[in-house]
């Protein structure tokens, strides 16, 4: 009885809260929003400001999509993740320190591509010198051409066939909702790649320790307790972070930027 009167309780207090709000958006000068907006609007201006505040917001909404998506930083955080599996350090580093570096080696890679950006779009739009349309396309445009480097022909004319869409003639014919995916598992398959090329020399380790405990007839003594120091100690003496970060930098290129 108890929980079905507080259940009822909170059922009311919901009902007045919902209600209260209506009233206020009928009563008060901003209740109806974009749309009240839209209507008392008398330039093109003002609706074309109030849209462009609406696509600001999605566009924040949206900003890790982005991010992950049109980036390298999904390359580089499915890297780290298999080195940490590799090297079976369980939580170390952690989830946060790996997201930041990856987070900041992104901003890395891609500063040349955002550098043309806020010359070509970014600043002539603040400036006035180009339309809100100019400036969309040029600030698209380093960002595909990044893509076009990292994908693979063979994944974007997948997802041509997928969509149904005649064979472009030039980069340009290419649709950017056709270009993203295959950046994507283009980026997936480099990815787990190079994950391939990881886990050998620390696999060769867990097959040396495993044999050597098994020879020596220590078999309820776990391999990964044994290996876990020497995979560390060979990682710190081959200075792999300098190897893997270099190396993983490297393979998009000197720069991204045309």
């Amino acid at each position: 009885m108890k929980r079905r009167n507080r259940g009822a309780i909170l059922l009311a207090l919901l009902l007045l809260t919902l209600s209260a709000s209506a009233q206020e958006a009928d009563e008060g000068p901003d209740g109806l929003g974009l749309l009240r907006a839209v209507d008392e609007a008398t330039e093109p201006g003002q609706i074309s400001t109030t849209l462009m505040v609406v696509l600001g917001i999605t566009v924040l909404s949206l900003a890790p999509a982005i991010l992950v998506m049109t980036t390298s930083f999904t390359r580089i955080i499915v890297v780290l993740g298999f080195l940490r599996q590799a090297m079976a350090t369980q939580q170390s580093p952690p989830n946060q320190v790996l997201i930041g570096l990856a987070l900041f080696l992104t901003f890395f890679i891609m500063m040349p591509t955002y550098e043309q950006i806020n010359r070509d779009a970014l600043q002539p739009y603040i400036n006035g010198e180009i339309e809100q349309q100019e400036a969309f396309r040029q600030a698209i445009e380093p960002i595909r051409t990044f893509m076009f480097r990292q994908a693979r022909p063979r994944d974007i004319a997948l997802f041509l066939d997928i969509a149904r869409l005649a064979r472009p003639e030039t980069p340009d014919d290419v649709p950017t909702h056709v270009l993203i995916p295959a950046f994507v598992i283009s980026e997936l398959r480099i990815a787990f790649q190079i994950g391939f090329i990881i886990y050998l020399p620390f696999l060769i380790i867990d097959m040396v320790v495993a044999s050597t405990l098994m020879a020596m007839g220590m078999m309820m003594l776990p391999p990964v307790f044994v290996s876990l120091p020497f995979k560390i100690i060979m990682f710190v003496l081959a200075d792999g972070w300098y190897l893997l970060i270099g190396n993983l930098v490297e393979s998009f290129g000197r720069t991204a930027a045309p």
